[in-house]
């Protein structure tokens, strides 16, 4: 088992994400200098900006990228806990830049007292160029990323499997706040 897919397991990503672990890794670097590393610990602070995200693909293809948070809600109905941060379809090969954003880039940002919240990067590789009909966000809109799910999004557009992944973990700094206001919540 590669060390991604232990790490997914480990972590209960798999199951309470996606059904099957990724094998290959996503480098996230950020420009505060720090990287994600299959379940370190970053501060909210350190990773407000977006990523650069690298990973092997194929240059012919198209991915999908997926950033969630599955720890935003800790009740008793599932449905509420995922809250997607990013989500980047029609990547040719490893471009993000080139890809189309379906939702900006929101860093992380765990209510106070909530404790350590996991943040999860899935990537797949698609059928083909995709039309989606997702609502448009920019990373100044909160709207529709509550109650997401990854599973059924992958499901809806054919992803497949994930083909790579990574994760860090990240608690309440005094960034999320300003994060807070930035957003209108």
């Amino acid at each position: 088992m590669s060390l991604v897919a232990s790490a997914f397991e480990a972590s209960k990503i798999v199951p309470d994400v996606i059904p099957t672990a990724p094998t290959a890794t996503i480098g996230l670097k950020y420009p505060s200098g720090v990287e994600a590393a299959q379940g370190n610990e970053l501060a909210p602070t350190k990773v407000k900006d977006q990523p650069t995200v690298t990973y092997e693909a194929d240059a012919g293809s198209y991915y999908t990228l997926v950033f969630t948070d599955p720890d935003n809600y800790d009740g008793p109905e599932p449905v509420y806990r995922e809250w997607h941060h990013w989500l980047v379809g029609n990547i040719p090969g490893n471009n993000v830049a080139a890809g189309e954003v379906l939702s900006g880039y929101i860093g992380s940002g765990p209510p106070e007292g909530t404790g350590i919240h996991r943040y999860v990067y899935i990537l797949y590789k698609q059928p083909g160029k995709l039309e989606f009909d997702e609502l448009r966000l920019t990373n100044k809109s909160i709207d529709g990323r509550a109650a997401f799910s990854t599973k059924k999004f992958a499901e809806k557009y054919n992803l497949g499997a994930p083909v790579a992944g990574n994760f860090y973990r990240a608690q309440f700094d005094d960034y999320v706040p300003l994060l807070y206001k930035s957003l209108g919540v």
